[in-house]
């Protein structure tokens, strides 16, 4: 590292733990950026031999930060540690609120292999600066960088260094540090090694630098607008190590009045007396009768006054709208009515006949006759045989229907063959010779 860059540094307060139990002290300045680094190797020695073989200094270790009495840390100060085999560190910018307030904060390191801990205090006193703050701040947004890379002594120094060469103050300062995603960053993709960017503030003590104000030209104005690089002269001078994005660069000048608010210099407060309106004179203890016949008529009358006079056109539109059958009559051609009315009566003549029809018996229900004695046979199936799985139509072709008999002849002839069938006429069984072989 240069000298202007150690110079730089010894603004920015770094303190290392020590190894002894005490608690430790720490003085930084309001108004001056404050990094704490919490080594591994520090409270590796304060646990004990793990009885299992393994690598003992490869422990991940984890820690956890808070304010004494409280969950969490203050405002002013953040913690970031990026993986379980890093550094933990802590961070911030306290401010003149917090000039001569003692803050101890308790530092818990987690060995996540053997789960023990070890606890130590962190006692941070804050002083003031005879110029604070200083009167010029410029804020940069560096974009390949992470925030725990930035708080690296070595890095911020470097960074202040080339500051330094382009603005030349006399007092330079890094106030502040944070990351982008603590100010709506998006999370960036595990490709190309990309960042997630961090914002860097500085003070001086002297105007910006016309290299700097070069950023507020209409010409790089209009190129930020339309998400075009601007043009800056020592954007070189950063280049080499730094992506500074100058569209994001801002330049405050801090005025004396906000100086003095800032040092606490407000105005006095009054003395806190109201003025003299009179006595007091406390509500009657008498309540007063209230008529709710107003409320009584808006809430429930009305409504259904409303509904009474819909039910009345309703009931006008549904009965006393009706035409009737004589009026429906009255405007029909007569021709039609006459078509209307024989179709009716053809209808009802129709329906009157089929319920007079009569049918017929199945023929196994019906008396057989012998073909040659002529006696009558009994049906096959007597009257209390179930019929519901009887067919329709009965086949004729069955040995009970159809009989062969044989005719005797003189000698010397041939037999003749008559052959009978079952028939029925109009529903009357009746029994008749079909066919009759003669070979006489």
């Amino acid at each position: 590292m240069d000298a202007i860059g150690v110079l730089a540094w010894l603004s920015v307060v770094v303190t290392i733990l020590s190894k002894s139990h005490a608690d430790r002290n720490v003085y930084p300045s309001a108004g001056v950026l404050f990094v704490h680094v919490l080594e591994r190797e520090y409270f590796k020695g304060e646990f004990p031999p793990y009885p299992k073989p393994g690598d003992s200094s490869n422990d991940p270790i984890t820690f956890n930060t808070n304010l004494m009495g409280y969950p969490d840390r203050p405002g002013w100060l953040r913690y970031i540690q990026r993986t379980l085999h890093s550094d933990g560190v802590l961070y911030g910018s306290p401010t003149a609120e917090h000039v001569g307030k003692l803050t101890v904060i308790e530092i818990t390191a987690y060995n996540r292999r053997t789960f023990e801990t070890a606890r130590h205090n962190l006692v941070i006193n804050i002083i003031s600066t005879e110029d604070f703050p200083l009167p010029y701040q410029a804020e940069f947004f560096i974009k390949n960088m992470n925030v725990e890379e930035m708080l690296a002594s070595e890095v911020l120094g470097d960074f202040l260094g080339a500051v330094k060469n382009v603005w030349q103050p006399e007092r330079l300062n890094a106030i502040n540090i944070t990351s982008a995603l603590d100010r709506g960053g998006r999370v960036p993709l595990p490709i190309n090694d990309l960042k997630e960017g961090v914002y860097v503030k500085v003070g001086a003590d002297v105007p910006f630098s016309s290299c700097l104000r070069e950023v507020e030209t209409p010409q790089n104005q209009l190129r930020c607008s339309q998400e075009m690089e601007p043009v800056i002269s020592c954007d070189k001078k950063f280049r080499a190590q730094f992506n500074i994005d100058w569209c994001k660069i801002s330049l405050v000048e801090v005025t004396k009045a906000s100086r003095g608010e800032r040092l606490g210099e407000r105005p006095a407060p009054g003395p806190g007396v109201l003025p003299d309106i009179g006595e007091y004179q406390p509500p009657s203890e008498e309540l007063q009768s209230r008529d709710y016949f107003s409320d009584f008529v808006i809430t429930l009358a009305v409504p259904s006054a409303i509904a009474l006079v819909l039910f009345i056109i309703l009931g006008y539109a549904m009965c006393c709208r009706r035409e009737g059958v004589e009026k429906r009559n009255m405007q029909t051609p007569d021709i039609q009515l006459v078509h209307h009315s024989s179709i009716q009566k053809s209808t009802k003549e129709l329906r009157s006949m089929s319920k007079n029809r009569e049918i017929s018996w199945p023929l196994s229900t019906l008396p057989v006759f012998h073909p040659v004695s002529g006696e009558v046979v009994p049906p096959l199936h007597p009257e209390s045989y179930e019929t519901t799985s009887m067919p329709l139509m009965q086949t004729q072709t069955n040995l009970q229907n159809q009989m062969q008999i044989p005719r005797q002849q003189p000698a010397g002839d041939n037999y003749c063959m008559s052959t009978f069938r079952r028939l029925e006429v109009n529903g009357i069984p009746e029994e008749r010779k079909v066919a009759e072989a003669l070979n006489l």
